[in-house]
């Protein structure tokens, strides 16, 4: 899935210093909170591996969970760092990123880096897919049950109006730094709605919850692994479906997204010198509803990232024992 849109390079990799210092996602966007990190880590007794935490809480129960299994199994020292994903990668050829767990596709990154300069490269499936679409509370499909249909929200966006979109019904875009298609499609499809950004992850899905406790309208962008998912329903809207290559021009998007299979990606160092720590990373996958319950710990159970990431390792033994390496 393409997850980081706006907050380009337009500093390019001189910034991803600054950027990993102030342990920040870049451009204005509210980032996952770094997990266990500190400004200057110690050596663990087999040395440190740099994660990066993307800004959505399912990255953050990614790292929480390998975090856990790196520091305690392996004996390494992890320093994880709450970035964007086009900050992040840069890290790749600096030396200051070694993993990014669960990359939403992004082709003009992975020519940059893996094709172009060969500083990362693809370490396989992390498990997850990623379902990315437009979404409304469930409340509206029983009372509108032809609003699911793209080509029908023109004759709804008199419900979407908000003071933000004017005469236009607000379409809710999430975090400004995740790459959509949105205004594109909103564009091609000739809709009379107009984005507006939540801001983040958690804006998106208060608006969501919000919409459904008091059945206000709301249409918005949306994704699953997410835990929201399994608290209240949304449901997808149908736009025209995906076709290879519908999505080549940017500008000219018409179709749907396409389902996505998450894949870890891993600084070329990393795997030339990572030893055991590179091939725990390369085992990592586990499923979306592994994802979800991690990422419901720390959400709603009242959990910190660490203790949620030892609890799904105390209960789990039988589904992380083949991802470490004998030693």
């Amino acid at each position: 899935m393409q997850r980081t849109f706006g907050a380009r390079l337009a500093a390019g990799v001189a910034i991803i210093s600054l950027a990993l210092a102030a342990c920040s996602s870049g451009g204005g966007a509210t980032a996952a909170p770094s997990i266990g990190s500190s400004a200057a880590p110690s050596e663990g007794a087999t040395g440190t591996v740099n994660i990066a935490i993307n800004p959505w809480v399912g990255a953050e129960a990614n790292v929480a969970v390998v975090k856990v299994l790196l520091e305690d199994k392996l004996g390494y020292t992890v320093n994880a760092t709450s970035l964007a994903e086009e900050i992040a990668w840069p890290g790749f050829e600096t030396g200051e990123i070694d993993v990014i767990l669960e990359n939403w596709g992004h082709p003009d990154l992975e020519k940059t880096y893996i094709t172009d300069k060969g500083v990362a490269q693809d370490a396989g499936p992390n498990g997850v897919t990623g379902i990315i679409g437009w979404y409304v509370p469930e409340w509206m499909v029983t009372e509108y049950p032809d609003i699911t249909d793209s080509s029908n929200l023109n004759n709804y966006a008199e419900l979407f109006k908000t003071s933000e979109s004017g005469d236009q019904g607000q379409f809710l875009g999430s975090d400004q730094t995740f790459v959509t298609n949105d205004e594109a499609l909103i564009k091609n499809l000739d809709l009379n709605f107009k984005q507006v950004f939540s801001g983040s992850e958690a804006a998106s899905i208060t608006a969501f919850q919000t919409a459904t406790e008091q059945k206000k309208p709301l249409i918005g962008y949306f994704y699953d692994p997410q835990w929201l998912h399994s608290k209240i329903k949304l449901v997808k809207v149908d736009l025209p479906a995906y076709t290879d290559g519908c999505d080549a021009d940017p500008k000219a998007i018409a179709c749907d997204y396409p389902l996505y299979t998450l894949n870890k990606i891993v600084a070329t160092s990393f795997v030339e010198s990572g030893g055991a720590a590179y091939e725990l990373v390369k085992n990592f996958q586990w499923t979306n509803a592994d994802q979800n319950l991690v990422a419901d710990y720390i959400t709603n159970q009242g959990m910190t990232a660490e203790e949620a990431g030892k609890k799904w390792v105390a209960d789990n033994e039988a589904a992380w024992k083949a991802w470490v390496p004998a030693s």
